[in-house]
């Protein structure tokens, strides 16, 4: 299952500038169901969240977009040599930085000054103050890694016009890190050595074939792989003994089975890793080195979705993708017993980062009324503190609202979890217009964690409904491949029956319920209103695919491990080209008749920017309702701040003109 998630990775919206990363810590490991109007345990009416200012106040007040977006963003986190401060990275100054704050608390201390790229935190080196950080061009994605010296010069560690690097993990004895760079052959990840002494960088893997980095043992004689198999549901693990360079194969198996290998045990005698064999969720196995036996060492009714080793091994973390939540296990590797985790308001702890002497934890907390926040936990004093405050002050979080889990039935009797969001004001007597949201992928997961971009458009009248369409990630295998090879038909179909959820709910005005999507959802945006054009009032397509045929043509060199499972996922241009302009919007741009606005970023490598320009100038050439914003220096998403405000204000404009002013005369007439 996790190379569809790769799939995520490639296609999803702003993957590369997400707040905080979900997975390990990027410094110790690699980088990070009912009746139609059934609602869980989490709506409403059941749970209210216990976020900051949870209780409503009498008169919620309206934000603009300028305000919400002055609300942090952060994510990373590394202790110093001393673990006397923590490095992270944060928007605050209006695109991303790299930061430290002390562990004891006070004001974050800024350390790279771009006005440019955004950049990004790595870690710091374990014996003195430099850092490593990473950055692209523009959006290019083709990240280096650099090293921010004692005099604060910077020195680029993998240059190459073309070179995209990735840290990988520091080793265990704290003298070298390992990376991997695709300079030789764009298509594949070779894996280097890089010593502190020297910082010169010795190979240690040459990839001819397209595996994925999964982990180094402790006594660097084992690398662990993860491999692609024939579809997004089918991965394998491999095994590489760097002295024997010999590759083993350990996860054989029949039909789709998923498999991701996850951490070496700090005694290096134990591979542990993600399988779904035999069920439909990933459990955690573990496979011994030694004689090659292997055992289950947890299973969940939920997806696990990674675990990991503190520095010598007293703990081992584990997170469970749990209906959109992320939920954290430590134990105590000694005993087998949980370690007490701090008690919290309602929201996902990610981005865990055990520090080295393994005595403190950093984390990220959020709800859906709180953005992500850097938090520190004492294990022996059981002490937590919160370091930052990301919320805008100006911002009243009683203003914002709870997120609950929803479920409704679709066109063939699945059942579709979805996240809900509704105005205060919302009721009978004053119903509201609404919007279909659609995760990226495929395979993306809608979570339950602040938004602000979807808070925004919440406090400005507008329910949300952000759809797990079929194919989605974190509800078992079967559902995670229902989509498979049926794009622009039941994932979409899935769509058009939340609209019909929002229509029975009795506060949202049926006649004013609009689509909107990033990445692979504003495909699924695009697909709605070329393929179902009389469903949606309008659409809201953010870097949407329009054309599937020349996407897949396209795609990066380094998706190159991906491309044959990205093929049985979508579709063959080289075998199934008919197939690909049938689901493909453009092709049928002549039957779009509502209002669409249109977000592209010029320097998008994923969904590059004709993608958009055709799909915009075929429905002005029908004298259609089309509105277009580029962004000259974005490129699979949003890093700075003003490209966000200048986004979201077009959009509540498009939203306020012909969704909530209903304008159908304007979208029939044309401009």
């Amino acid at each position: 299952m996790k190379i569809k998630l790769l799939l995520v990775i490639l296609l999803c919206l702003a993957c590369h500038a997400s707040i905080v990363d979900a997975q390990k810590p990027v410094t110790e490991h690699k980088p990070d169901v009912s009746d139609k109007a059934l609602i869980t345990k989490d709506a409403p009416d059941a749970k209210k969240s216990t976020s900051p200012q949870a209780k409503p106040s009498p008169a919620v007040k309206q934000y603009t977009i300028e305000q919400f977006m002055d609300t942090t963003r952060l994510g990373g986190s590394s202790f110093s040599a001393d673990e006397k401060s923590i490095l992270f990275h944060s928007n605050k100054s209006g695109i991303f930085n790299v930061y430290t704050i002390p562990v004891s608390g006070g004001a974050p201390k800024q350390l790279t000054t771009s006005t440019k790229e955004s950049t990004y935190a790595v870690s710091y080196f374990p014996a003195d103050a430099r850092f490593l950080y990473r950055y692209d061009k523009g959006g290019n994605e083709n990240e280096h890694l650099y090293l921010r010296e004692l005099n604060g010069t910077e020195r680029d560690l993998t240059p190459g016009d073309k070179t995209k690097a990735n840290f990988l993990v520091w080793s265990h004895d704290r003298k070298s890190f390992f990376f991997s760079t695709n300079a030789r052959d764009a298509r594949y990840f070779d894996i280097f050595e890089m010593s502190i002494a020297d910082l010169k960088p010795a190979l240690i893997y040459q990839d001819e074939t397209g595996y994925d980095f999964g982990a180094i043992s402790n006594d660097k004689q084992f690398i662990a792989f993860g491999k692609a198999g024939g579809s997004t549901a089918d991965s394998d693990v491999y095994l590489y003994n760097t002295a024997t360079r010999e590759m083993k194969h350990i996860t054989p198996h029949e039909g789709d089975v998923a498999n991701s290998p996850e951490a070496f045990d700090p005694q290096s005698k134990y591979l542990y890793f993600l399988s779904n064999e035999g069920g439909e969720f990933m459990y955690i196995a573990r496979y011994h080195l030694k004689d090659g036996k292997r055992d289950i060492v947890e299973k969940t009714p939920w997806d696990v979705s990674y675990t990991f080793f503190s520095h010598n091994g007293k703990y081992r973390v584990v997170a469970t993708n749990e209906d959109a939540r992320t939920k954290i296990k430590i134990y105590e590797e000694a005993t087998g017993k949980l370690v007490p985790l701090p008690a919290l308001p309602e929201g996902d702890i990610t981005g865990v980062n055990i520090s080295p002497a393994e005595t403190e934890m950093a984390f990220y907390h959020d709800g859906s009324r709180s953005p992500a926040n850097l938090y520190l936990y004492d294990f022996a004093t059981k002490k937590v503190s919160r370091l930052t405050d990301s919320l805008n002050p100006q911002i009243n979080a009683a203003d914002l609202v709870d997120s609950s889990v929803v479920r409704y039935k679709s066109f063939d009797g699945m059942e579709i979890p979805a996240i809900l969001y509704k105005p205060h004001d919302a009721s009978a007597q004053n119903k509201v217009p609404a919007l279909v949201r659609v995760h990226g992928g495929p395979g993306g997961q809608a979570r339950m964690p602040y938004s602000a971009s979807v808070q925004f458009l919440v406090n400005h009248g507008y329910a949300v409904l952000d759809v797990n369409n079929r194919g989605s990630s974190g509800y078992g295998k079967t559902f995670f491949t229902a989509d498979d090879g049926k794009h622009g038909r039941e994932p979409l179909w899935d769509c058009v029956e939340a609209k019909k959820y929002l229509a029975s709910l009795g506060y949202v005005d049926a006649s004013k319920i609009g689509i909107m999507g990033g990445s692979y959802g504003g495909y699924m945006v695009l697909a709605a209103l070329a393929f179902k054009p009389e469903e949606f009032g309008v659409g809201v397509d953010i870097f949407g695919v329009s054309n599937w045929v020349r996407t897949l043509q396209s795609i990066p060199a380094y998706w190159e491990a991906q491309r044959k499972s990205l093929y049985k996922e979508i579709g063959d241009p080289t075998t199934q080209l008919e197939l690909l302009k049938e689901i493909s919007p453009l092709f049928h741009a002549d039957k779009i008749t509502k209002p669409l606005i249109v977000l592209q970023g010029a320097n998008d490598p994923r969904v590059i920017k004709p993608e958009s320009d055709e799909i915009v100038d075929a429905i002005k050439k029908k004298k259609g309702v089309v509105e277009y914003v580029v962004f000259d220096n974005e490129g699979h998403g949003f890093t700075k701040k003003a490209n966000e405000i200048r986004a979201y204000k077009a959009i509540l404009d498009f939203l306020d003109k012909y969704l909530k002013g209903n304008s159908s005369t304007i979208a029939a007439s044309g401009p």
